[in-house]
């Protein structure tokens, strides 16, 4: 299967995951305006933050690591009763801790101590998130396509309508909620599917910690924890700073192009999620590797430059329709952000190379970083040019980025035999 198959086969659940996402942007810009659509940003960033803790950053470790054993029914077993066992532990610890922090998180992260209740949710709702997501990577590493869109096409649809049905009766608060329960959805989906699987049989779904497995997939954790706890760390930091130099009505222009950003690029991502990193882990011969790299480089790099294009032209139509009318201001910030985008996919052509091949001291120091440089440009890039600095930074950090794992990944095809 090529990466432009598994890409058309993954349009499918990307389409519906991108429609459940946008339905509740819409909802929240529609009840609480730009400044919702800003705090919309900061939870989503708890959430994905808890979300790493609670799976042990160990999804790509499990998605490598299966694409390894599905032929050894011995070790696939080991592997994947380990993940469970390993997810189960820290989904606990992450979900007791939130829950000792819920009046602290929600007056930080949301302005009101009200929303603590939606933070206990969120805590109690961190077993079955990790777990939903175990499955999601054991689909990804069997390179079981069908099966992942089905669970992402019928959770999305159950979500939409939960988030119409929640906000239209409790408003911001009902539509955070549904975010929450939406991930639970996906388990309750994901289990049927997981069960009527070749490859499942009784017993895997007991949890134990092997003591192989679990070195090999800590090794990923610590890779995993790096870039994903950076991403909505940074986020949350950089979201606070401009809400304090600029109000949290600029947040939401800010925040409403990002999510465009988002919802576009997760075709290309979901791509890469699905083919790519197994594939690359799979590869063992220089050649091989290199025309694997220059293959993702010729189909994804300029499918995400006509993607922007086409979101740039057809901004002035896109931002009313995903929002309102009241982020108009938006408009003049899609520019530098789409040139990133752009790069941010090529850079990751060559970065999900030292997750595949588990470069794990290298990947961890670059994450925290480029996390760090792209915190000071934002700092002192939208001191000189105000909100339109925020996404200046996030393009001329992913160019360093990509210049960095061009030598990583010229560095690392010099050395094989």
């Amino acid at each position: 299967m090529s990466i432009a198959r598994a890409g058309a086969y993954s349009a499918i659940g990307t389409a519906a995951r991108l429609l459940a996402a946008l339905t509740t942007i819409k909802l929240v810009a529609h009840t609480a305006g730009p400044e919702g659509v800003g705090r919309l940003g900061q939870f989503l960033g708890l959430m994905a933050l808890l979300s790493v803790l609670a799976g042990g950053g160990i999804g790509a470790g499990i998605v490598k690591h299966v694409a390894e054993y599905r032929d050894d029914p011995e070790r696939f077993e080991r592997l994947e009763r380990t993940a469970l066992g390993y997810a189960l532990c820290a989904s606990l610890a992450t979900g007791a801790l939130a829950l000792a922090f819920d009046r602290a998180l929600a007056l930080w992260l949301l302005g009101d101590a009200r929303y603590a209740g939606l933070v206990c949710v969120l805590a109690l709702a961190q077993v079955g998130i990790a777990v939903g997501n175990c499955l999601l990577a054991i689909f990804n590493g069997l390179m079981d396509v069908r099966r992942l869109v089905l669970v992402q096409v019928l959770g999305s649809a159950l979500s939409v309508a939960l988030a119409v049905l929640l906000s239209w009766r409790f408003g911001l608060y009902g539509a955070l909620l549904s975010l929450v329960l939406g991930q639970l959805l996906w388990l309750l989906i994901g289990l049927p599917a997981w069960w009527m699987s070749p490859h499942y049989w009784p017993g895997l779904l007991w949890p134990r910690l092997d003591r192989e497995m679990a070195a090999r997939l800590a090794r990923f954790s610590a890779m995993t924890l790096s870039s994903a706890l950076c991403a909505p760390l940074v986020g949350i930091a950089a979201r606070d700073h401009l809400a304090a130099q600029l109000g949290w009505t600029q947040v939401g222009y800010w925040q409403a192009v990002g999510k465009v950003s988002d919802a576009y690029l997760l075709f290309l991502t979901a791509a890469i999620n699905v083919y790519y990193l197994p594939r690359l882990s799979a590869i063992g011969e220089r050649d091989a590797l290199r025309r694997e790299l220059a293959q993702a480089s010729r189909q994804l790099i300029p499918a995400a430059a006509a993607l922007a294009l086409a979101i740039y032209l057809a901004r002035e139509w896109i931002t009313p329709l995903l929002f309102s009318a009241q982020f108009a201001p938006a408009n003049a910030l899609y520019a530098p952000q789409l040139l990133g985008d752009v790069i941010k996919i090529a850079s990751f052509v060559f970065s999900y190379l030292m997750l595949a091949k588990a470069m794990t001291g290298l990947f961890v120091a670059s994450e925290f970083a480029f996390a760090g440089l792209y915190f000071a440009l934002l700092v002192v890039l939208t001191r000189w040019y105000g909100l339109a600095g925020a996404v200046y930074a996030f393009a001329v950090n992913y160019s360093l980025y990509l210049a960095f794992n061009l030598w990583v990944a010229r560095r690392y095809l010099g050395r094989m035999p």
